[in-house]
C-alpha cells in the first residue's frame, strides 16, 4: 500500500510518474459543441438579463465560435476577478433562443514539470482564500492536518488529500443537497457528484497553503461520436512552487477507478471548459448574490433570478460532423 512506502521514495515515484507524462505526446479530440436554451418569459414587460459562459481557448483546448444566434442581441463581456468571459443579453418582452456553436480541439493535460510558467502572488493569494460555500478553517481543516505527516513536499500532501477524497466520498447523485459544492454538506453526507468532490479537496487544499482552483465544463462521452450532454462536469488544479498548476479529477476517478492514478496530474480529453473560480460576479454585474459557478445560463428578470430556462447541450466528434456531411443528400 502507499502508506508503507517512504515518503522520499514516494516523492521520487510521482516526480518520475509526472516527468514521464510532461514528455509524451498528449492525446488529442476535435468535436463540435453545441450549447443552446430557450428562456420563456412568462411576464412580457418585466425587465428580462441574460448571461451564460463562453468557451475560451488556452494550453490544453482550441476554441474557434462556428456559429452563433439569439433572438436578442449578444454582447460579449469579461468579469474581472478570474476573467472568465460570457456573454449578456437583456429584454423586456417575449420568448428567446440562443445557441453557440464551437470547433474545440481538446488537449489532454498532463502535469507540466518543466515548462509551468510564472504565476502572480496576488493570483496564488485568492486561491488560497475561502468561498462561501468553501471554507478552509474548521472541520475541513482539522481533517487535512489528520492526513498530513511533518516533512510531506506539496505535491505529497496534495497526493494524501487527493486518495482522502476518493477513499471517503462516494458518487451518489440520490438525495438533495449535492450538487452545490458545499465543503460541509460534504464531510456529513460523504457522497456527492464532482462539485462536492473538489470543493472538499480544495478546502483542505488550502487550509494547507496550497492554492487549489475550481473549472467548470462538460463532459464528452469517450466511447460515443455524438450525443446529447445531460448536465455539466467540474474538475480541479491545485499549485506547486516546483511543477505548476496540477489537474486533478476525483469524481472521474472515482468513477472509473482503473484510472485513480491517472487522474492525479492528469486530465483526459473528453471534456470541453467554460468557465473558473467560485463566487463569481458577473458583466455587467448582476443584482442578485455572486453566483456559486457560471456553467448554465443565469436569468434574472426584474432583479432577481428566474429559473424558467431550458437547456440543450449535444456535441459530435468532428470525423462523424464532416461524415454526415459527406453523405448528406
Amino acid at each position: 500500500m502507499l502508506s508503507a512506502v517512504p515518503r522520499k521514495v514516494l516523492s521520487s515515484i510521482l516526480f518520475l510518474l509526472l516527468s514521464i507524462a510532461a514528455h509524451c505526446q498528449p492525446k488529442s479530440r476535435h468535436f463540435v459543441f453545441d450549447y443552446s436554451f430557450t428562456v420563456r418569459n412568462t411576464d412580457p414587460g418585466k425587465p428580462l438579463q441574460i448571461w451564460f459562459p463562453m468557451a475560451a481557448s488556452d494550453r490544453f483546448q482550441q476554441v474557434r465560435i462556428i456559429s452563433k444566434s439569439g433572438d436578442l442581441p449578444l454582447q460579449q463581456t469579461r468579469e474581472a476577478e478570474y476573467g472568465n468571459q460570457m456573454f449578456y443579453a437583456h429584454t423586456d418582452k417575449a420568448e428567446y433562443h440562443f445557441s453557440v456553436k464551437y470547433d474545440v480541439v481538446r488537449y489532454e493535460h498532463l502535469a507540466d514539470v518543466a515548462a509551468h510558467g510564472s504565476v502572480s502572488k496576488k493570483e496564488l493569494d485568492r486561491f488560497l482564500q475561502p468561498d462561501k460555500l468553501v471554507p478552509v478553517t474548521g472541520r475541513p481543516a482539522e481533517m487535512a492536518a489528520q492526513q498530513v505527516k511533518a516533512g510531506m513536499s506539496e505535491m505529497e500532501k496534495a497526493h494524501v488529500l487527493y486518495n482522502y477524497t476518493f477513499d471517503n466520498m462516494r458518487y451518489d447523485k440520490t438525495g438533495s443537497g449535492w450538487g452545490r459544492g458545499d465543503t460541509l454538506w460534504a464531510c456529513d453526507s460523504k457522497h456527492g457528484n464532482c462539485t462536492d468532490f473538489h470543493s472538499l479537496f480544495i478546502s483542505m487544499s488550502r487550509s494547507q497553503h496550497i492554492p487549489g482552483r475550481f473549472e467548470m465544463g462538460f463532459s464528452v462521452p469517450e466511447n460515443q461520436t455524438a450525443s446529447d450532454i445531460a448536465g455539466y462536469h467540474c474538475w480541479a488544479e491545485f499549485y506547486t512552487h516546483e511543477r505548476g498548476w496540477v489537474p486533478v479529477d476525483i469524481s472521474e476517478a472515482w468513477k472509473h477507478q482503473e484510472k485513480r492514478d491517472y487522474f492525479f496530474g492528469a486530465n483526459d480529453v473528453n471534456r470541453i471548459q467554460f468557465s473558473l473560480g467560485r463566487d463569481l460576479m458577473l458583466s455587467p454585474r448582476q443584482q442578485g448574490d455572486r453566483l456559486n459557478y457560471l456553467i448554465y445560463p443565469y436569468v434574472e428578470m426584474d432583479g432577481k433570478p428566474y429559473p424558467n430556462v431550458a437547456n440543450a447541450f449535444s456535441f459530435a466528434d468532428m470525423a462523424s460532423t464532416q461524415q454526415a456531411k459527406t453523405e448528406k443528400p
